[in-house]
């Protein structure tokens, strides 16, 4: 059996030196992630203030596209109309599952946002408890409609 190398003034090591720089690289690395994190988007500006000069105003950002939401699966649809149930007893009969998401799912015809938007609140007074947590959904649409979907949602 070998002696353990010593080091500098016979000290044994304990660890061989390309450990010790691979630690010393690694918490340089997390040190700069750390930096570089609360740092601004933009280019370093100097701390100076500049010259009087013109700075113009930002572009306004586009408003991006409407996109579908993500749905899961439905366990269960309502739809409003006649001869549907009530929407408080169909909720009542469904399983109450901790997992299942409440969507009340309201189309309108262009220029009736506000209409749509009355509705989803009626229904969602109408769902009781259960639609205390709902997901709303307005969509445009050819003509008026209205449904609450029970699912297992992805988000």
């Amino acid at each position: 059996m070998t002696a353990p190398p010593h080091g500098l003034y016979g000290a044994p090591i304990a660890m061989p030196w390309q450990t010790i720089l691979a630690d010393l690289a690694l918490i340089l690395f997390m040190m700069t992630a750390a930096a570089l994190a609360n740092a601004p988007d933009g280019p370093f500006l100097p701390s100076a203030p500049l010259a009087a000069k013109a700075v113009p105003a930002p572009a306004p950002r586009p408003i991006p596209p409407p996109v579908p939401s993500v749905r899961g699966e439905p366990v269960g649809v309502w739809r409003d109309g006649p001869g549907s149930p009530g929407l408080a007893a169909w909720l009542a009969q469904e399983a109450r599952d901790p997992r299942l998401r409440v969507s009340i799912l309201v189309r309108d015809a262009a220029g009736h946002e506000q209409a749509a938007l009355a509705r989803a609140e009626k229904l969602m007074v109408r769902a009781g408890a259960r639609g205390a947590g709902a997901r709303i959904v307005i969509e445009p649409g050819s003509e008026n409609g209205a449904s609450v979907v029970l699912a297992y949602d992805a988000q």
